[in-house]
């Protein structure tokens, strides 16, 4: 099983949104990075189908996705930034409604719609219209319906929108359960979550691809470059200015500031171990908007 995107590019009149994008993907579960207006949803759009690019080819078992299309949504699980659905619809007779329109019969389509309930923890309110349901549990229905097919393929744009930390790790665990022999692509502005589960990470700046490997190989980058120190209230604006500062915390008195540097940012500083969240303010720190 092989995804492979090559020289994938947008433009909008003469502002490229994607520019000669290619990676190539085997089952795992990839993270994909990047602030906002990085061309993440754009590029995700492209590789569903939905949208075509002003050059290059997605290409899935080395066929392009344009000569297959049919064939290649049904392997296709897909949750959007936006997830739609009819509010006055039960659960259940939603899930339904999208089995049909992936071409399940019904009593193979009832059968995994109980399951995949049960699986994401609305199988007690599946009679439940979605309209009384909190924006946690519509998110953990949007999950459900993009694995209804048992896809190959499963795109995940922002799918931990709305869910508390519980219920985030639960996605996690839910994501992982799912991930055996498919090709998971996610992305989320909670860098914690692709850094627990992702087993590569890819960063998109201004379009293009300008990292990936797997979090340990990442955070090499930045290895001997996170520090930590107290300072006084008085101190954190000029600190602020001078430093790229991922964190801050008040530590009785004082203020613990956890700061991204290739020098010491302080006398008394100490190094730490970098985290992916550092390496994503590294990369977008200046002029970016991050999420």
């Amino acid at each position: 099983m092989e995804l492979k995107l090559d020289n994938i590019t947008k433009n909008y009149g003469t502002a490229a949104t994607l520019s000669e994008v290619s990676f190539t993907l085997n089952p795992g579960v990839y993270g994909l990075l990047g602030a906002n207006g990085a061309g993440k949803t754009t590029l995700f759009r492209i590789i569903c189908g939905l949208m075509k690019p002003t050059q290059g080819a997605v290409k899935y078992n080395n066929r392009d996705i344009s000569t297959q299309a049919e064939s290649f949504r049904t392997i296709l699980g897909f949750l959007p930034q936006d997830f739609s659905y009819y509010p006055d619809f039960t659960v259940l007779k939603f899930m339904l409604y999208i089995s049909s329109l992936k071409g399940l019969n019904h009593k193979t389509a009832k059968k995994r719609c109980l399951k995949l309930l049960k699986q994401v923890g609305l199988d007690d309110v599946k009679g439940k219209r979605i309209r009384k349901y909190s924006g946690g549990m519509k998110q953990r229905l949007g999950i459900a319906q993009a694995m209804i097919n048992d896809p190959e393929i499963l795109i995940l744009d922002e799918p931990t929108a709305g869910l508390d930390p519980k219920e985030r790790v639960k996605f996690r665990k839910l994501i992982s359960s799912f991930a055996s022999k498919k090709i998971v692509i996610l992305s989320t502005h909670i860098v914690a979550d692709v850094e627990y589960i992702a087993d590569e990470i890819l960063i998109l700046k201004e379009g293009r691809l300008v990292d990936r490997g797997s979090v340990p190989a990442l955070l090499k980058e930045i290895q001997h470059q996170v520090w930590e120190c107290l300072i006084s209230e008085g101190e954190v604006t000029e600190m602020e200015e001078k430093f790229l500062v991922s964190n801050r915390r008040h530590v009785e008195n004082d203020i613990l500031l956890r700061i991204v540097s290739d020098k010491k940012p302080k006398e008394d500083a100490r190094q730490v171990d970098p985290a992916l969240e550092d390496l994503y303010l590294f990369y977008f720190q200046e002029g970016d908007n991050i999420e």
